[in-house]
């Protein structure tokens, strides 16, 4: 199997399908709801380039045999082991309010983000109950995976069970950057040298913002506050927006 680049393949734009495993076999078959997808929606058809992959780097590059309600066979031609890119970026989500949650996990996959942490913060709106625990997983999860094949990533997001601020100061102190957004901080995420390697973990605050003990608790965790701009944006988009910052000054030199 090659080794790739972190930013390739290509393939000149050809989709993205998922599987949960990937066959060593020199053809592929996209079932499901994935196959009805490229049949239905994308409407693919013999001849046409495509990529399979299991979201855990391993990418196989083919040709379409055939596509009808059985799903897409692909007669894979190559085979591609892309590695993880540097340096790991983790997104720490507090919960926002309706269908915000899933908008911050589709902007953030698309941006680059390796790991989503959701976060009960004691001013989110939203609560995760024992309950809907599983419901509200589901839905970022699938959000990273639709995301996922959009940006055309061979590396599928984590998005790992909820954490409460306790939680997420381990997270924080095992960071080799770790990063609180907040508007009143005085030193500019711009100004701040980011490492070509290792983990670089970015706090997103919920609607109502943080409180002074989990700014004080993050501080203590080895965190530093950092502002984007003048302006305060959403929940939803704040992390997006410090993703892309933070890519431009390393994974996209």
């Amino acid at each position: 199997m090659t080794t790739a680049d972190a930013g390739s393949p290509d393939l000149d734009g050809a989709p993205l399908f998922l599987l949960d495993e990937l066959p060593d076999t020199d053809e592929l078959v996209v079932a499901d709801a994935e196959g009805r997808h490229a049949v239905d929606v994308l409407r693919l058809e013999p001849g046409e380039r495509v990529r399979v992959g299991n979201g855990r780097g391993a990418v196989a590059e083919g040709e379409v045999v055939s596509a009808d309600a059985a799903g897409l066979r692909v007669r894979v031609a190559a085979r591609l082991e892309v590695p993880a890119p540097q340096p790991e970026f983790v997104l720490v989500q507090a919960l926002p309010k309706g269908d915000r949650g899933p908008l911050a996990v589709d902007l953030a996959t698309e941006l680059g983000v390796d790991r989503i942490v959701p976060w009960t913060a004691s001013r989110s709106v939203t609560r995760w109950r024992d309950d809907r625990v599983e419901k509200g997983l589901a839905k970022w999860r699938a959000a990273a995976r639709a995301a996922t094949k959009q940006a055309r990533r061979p590396r599928l997001p984590e998005v790992t069970g909820p954490m409460t601020t306790r939680q997420v100061c381990g997270v924080l102190g095992d960071a080799d950057l770790a990063l609180v957004l907040h508007e009143q901080a005085r030193r500019p995420l711009a100004g701040i040298d980011v490492p070509g390697s290792g983990t670089v973990v970015v706090v997103v605050g919920p609607e109502g913002g943080l409180t002074d003990g989990e700014m004080l608790a993050f501080r203590a965790a080895g965190a530093q506050a950092v502002r984007l701009g003048s302006e305060v944006l959403r929940t939803s988009t704040a992390g997006a927006a410090a993703l892309a910052a933070l890519s431009v000054r390393s994974r996209w030199t």
